[in-house]
């Protein structure tokens, strides 16, 4: 940890310029804390949807709210396209107490973006105003730990640079989203017709960091630790996102290239986080769900396709853990 913040959202300091990207379906309780236990420096939940939070009925959402005291700071990730759904979901969650509120403008599937919510924001910036105005304003007033004389939560957005090529409204969401009362931005640096495809603008990046004064995180093609210095240079950014690339490498926030990690440290990680997954969701579920980590850790490992096919189908923990040490890394 470094001796004084690299930054700050509003109040909160945030001690590293690496941070574990919000990814529905990997970016669960067990997954952070093996990123943070390696440098990441903020937590944030896979994206939580609000009309889920009121009316309760999504049977994982306990599992998406819940985190480690040594994960914070904490930021719960929400979308809907409602700005009032928005709110009342934002004012029932900061009851767990999270250190900041952020709405996810930055998705791009059809389900989500397509109904408007996610990168589908981005078509509508009044909107996009209303709803970090009407979060910031209440959060600030409701909070419990405010009327305590205690900071409030802040309130934070993820974007894409637009909806596609013919609309990359970065700039104005970017001074929209800080006008209003937004303590930090991230910018996945594709719009949202991209999807994950293409090259990521870290230009665009850059550019909306030289329009703010709020913190800018920059996301978007970093696979390498050379990346990191990359985008970091070209940006002027606060801190870096990393996403797909830290699955199968959470070392990267240690500033490890996959192959650059010893064997014995790639084994004991590997084995952290399994035993993470199996207290969190239980044997069964825990061992499934670890699964598409555990192929991707051992990308690099060569191992005899036999071998790999029977690993990533194991049955039962201990079958897994049998076949496992029998394996270099």
């Amino acid at each position: 940890m470094s001796v004084a913040p690299h930054f700050y959202i509003r109040h909160i300091p945030v001690y590293g310029d690496l941070i574990l990207a919000p990814m529905d379906g990997y970016s669960d309780q067990p997954f952070r804390s093996v990123c943070r236990e390696l440098g990441s420096a903020l937590s944030y939940t896979e994206f939580i949807n609000a009309l889920d939070v009121l009316v309760k009925r999504h049977k994982l959402l306990p599992r998406r709210l819940a985190y480690l005291p040594e994960e914070r700071p904490v930021v719960y990730q929400i979308f809907d396209n409602d700005p009032q759904r928005l709110l009342q979901a934002a004012l029932i969650l900061q009851d767990h107490q999270p250190d900041v509120i952020d709405i996810n403008m930055g998705c791009s599937v059809s389900n989500v973006s397509g109904r408007g919510a996610g990168a589908g924001l981005l078509r509508e910036p009044q909107k996009v105003a209303q709803i970090i105005a009407t979060l910031s304003q209440a959060l600030a007033v409701n909070n419990t730990a405010a009327v305590q004389n205690t900071a409030a939560i802040p309130v934070t957005a993820k974007i894409r640079l637009g909806w596609d090529e013919q609309q990359r409204n970065y700039l104005e969401i970017a001074r929209v989203i800080e006008e209003n009362g937004g303590a930090a931005l991230a910018v996945h640096a594709r719009t949202r017709a991209q999807g994950f495809s293409g090259q990521a603008d870290w230009e665009a990046i850059a550019e909306i960091k030289q329009a703010v004064s709020i913190p800018v995180i920059a996301n978007g093609d970093v696979r390498t630790v050379a990346d990191i210095e990359r985008i970091k240079q070209i940006t002027g950014c606060d801190a870096v996102m990393i996403g797909r690339a830290a699955v199968g490498n959470p070392w990267i926030f240690a500033r490890l290239d996959r192959l650059q990690v010893p064997p014995e440290l790639a084994r004991s990680t590997m084995l952290r986080h399994l035993e993470k997954m199996l207290a969190f969701y239980g044997p069964e579920l825990g061992l499934r769900r670890f699964r598409k980590h555990a192929s991707l850790y051992l990308k690099p490992s060569g191992l005899d396709p036999e071998i790999r096919r029977r690993l990533l189908t194991a049955e039962q923990p201990e079958e897994f853990l049998r076949i496992f040490n029998t394996i270099s890394l």
